[in-house]
């Protein structure tokens, strides 16, 4: 790191996905600011689906429990024709834990929640921020950034490492980047959303009128609330005043429902869907992420999720890099969520589309939304050895697996995972001393830890495999060598694996040894 900066990282944006970086980036001790423009915090619901994938982000984090206490499984669609119930249904099928998957489902929770419980942890880390306070311009060097930030009418020139652009799809950063931002913008799709108060309906039901005149609408319970989030098509010129009244008169004229009133309206937008996305998100030291780098239509809960997932892959990176890794490092960001940004935009497209046109179980989503799947195979970062599992491999998102310690305490692979170090997963006795090596060697930046099996020879540290669940969410049979990085993806794998490929392999991640 530079000693000269007080700031290593600018982040303007404090969205989830700006929030999401900056916790990460303070767990790791990096100096950063994060900056937003607006005098308050974002109050509306908004993104309100957290996806399972982000769920583990959030655990390694630090605040699952708070996350999954604020929130609420999807409850089921009642869908009306203005009074009369035409049936229900479930839009999220909920599955059960397993060994490998411990958040199998959806979370229902709104964004201005999620933003509360990343900036409460981020002010456990000593960083807050820093509302009113707007980027109105940068210039960048081989050595750094230098922004202007404006608060309260004075200007501040600030010298930083990184700067970070995660302040959405209207973004300053990408625009004086000149990054290109290509897709549409579906005007016709235009609705009016937001959170009301609603009485005569009960929060047991996400309630719809799919056969509404003018288009579905529907109002869905927020937990932890006594909001609902609407949702009011707007077609053709018409431009709706946005008041709870203008929203009240439009659900009563369009569901005839005039024993529903609607009031006390903490949020209200004219929603556009959008799908567009960049074509490079590193120019330099500037980087974008979240919606200033793709923007989705609603359909699917991917938006937010896609963002905390840049944020995720990004800030293990920059804090490599601040501490010595090769420059190139922060090029695989690009690399590795450029093409993932464009696979789930062609997800989100199909589901929009499916849903305007009113296609049998348009609202209804599978495994193809819960972002477990995600992969960087291919990556220059995904390397392995001969010998190595062909189902499991190199860039795909490391196994959970429940197992326990030499006193028989339980413990699972993301207990060992959760923090902001590497994680070396060596399967088979054979491998203690190379546990005992990379401890010694690699400090805090590497955890080693020994897995085997029932009844093998095992130190006072290692995990039993107890019923085989790590072995099998991993692939591996005899000996083998996991390298998990910190963002919860396998970065190398070997079998068996030497203690020199795992060193040649740290060497070129920057990681001191």
């Amino acid at each position: 790191m530079n000693p000269s900066l007080s700031t290593h990282v600018l982040i303007v944006g404090a969205g989830p996905t700006g929030l999401t970086l900056a916790c990460d980036l303070a767990r790791r001790g990096v100096a950063c600011r994060i900056v937003h423009k607006t005098l308050t915090h974002f109050a509306g619901s908004r993104g309100k689906g957290v996806q399972p994938r982000s769920l583990e982000v959030f655990d390694d984090l630090g605040v699952i429990d708070a996350v999954m206490a604020a929130g609420a499984p999807y409850p089921p669609i009642r869908a009306y024709d203005g009074g009369a119930v035409l049936g229900e249904w479930v839009m999220f099928e909920r599955r059960e834990p397993t060994p490998d998957v411990p958040y199998p489902n959806i979370l229902l929770l709104g964004q201005w929640r999620t933003e509360e419980i990343l900036r409460a942890r981020l002010a456990e880390h000593g960083v807050r921020v820093e509302l009113a306070t707007e980027l109105t311009g940068f210039e960048q060097d081989g050595d750094g950034v230098t922004a202007t930030l404006v608060h309260a009418g004075e200007a501040e020139r600030v010298r930083v490492g990184y700067l970070v652009g995660a302040d959405g799809g209207r973004s300053l950063v990408r625009r004086a980047l000149g990054v290109g931002f290509q897709g549409e913008t579906m005007e016709a799709d235009r609705a009016l959303v937001g959170d009301v108060r609603a009485d005569g309906l009960d929060r047991d039901r996400w309630h719809a009128w799919p056969k509404a005149r003018g288009g579905p609408i529907a109002l869905c319970p927020l937990p932890g609330t006594d909001r609902f989030q609407i949702l009011v098509p707007v077609h053709g010129e018409e431009a709706p005043d946005l008041t709870v009244e203008a929203v009240q008169r439009l659900f009563q004229e369009r569901t005839g429902r005039a024993d529903v009133r609607l009031h006390d309206a903490s949020w209200l937008s004219l929603y556009r869907p959008s799908v567009r996305m960049v074509d490079r998100y590193r120019v330099g030291r500037v980087f974008l992420a979240g919606d200033a780098a793709h923007v989705h239509p609603a359909a699917g809960g991917q938006g937010l999720n896609t963002g905390i997932q840049d944020a995720y892959n990004l800030g293990w990176k920059l804090g490599q890099v601040l501490a010595g890794a090769p420059d190139a490092l922060l090029d695989t960001y690009e690399e590795e969520r450029l093409p993932v940004a464009a696979a789930v935009l062609g997800i989100t497209s199909t589901l929009h589309r499916r849903a305007a046109e009113g296609s049998p179980g348009a609202l209804q989503r599978g495994a193809e939304t819960q972002q477990l799947g995600i992969t960087y195979r291919g990556s220059s970062l995904a390397r392995g050895a001969p010998g190595t599992p062909v189902r499991v491999m190199s860039g795909d998102r490391a196994a959970d697996a429940p197992c326990h310690d030499a006193a028989g305490v339980p413990v699972r692979l993301f207990d060992v995972f959760r923090g902001p170090h590497f994680t070396l997963v060596a399967f088979g006795a054979a491998h203690a001393d190379t546990v005992a090596r990379v401890n010694a060697r690699y400090g805090p930046a590497v955890r080693a830890q020994a897995v085997v099996r029932p009844g093998e020879p095992a130190g006072r540290l290692a995990l039993v495999d107890t019923r085989g669940h790590a072995r099998a969410g991993y692939d591996v049979d005899g000996d083998a060598l996991v390298l998990v990085r910190p963002d919860g993806h396998i970065g190398w794998l070997a079998a068996p694996g030497t203690p020199g490929q795992l060193d040649d392999h740290l060497r070129s991640l920057g990681a001191a040894g």
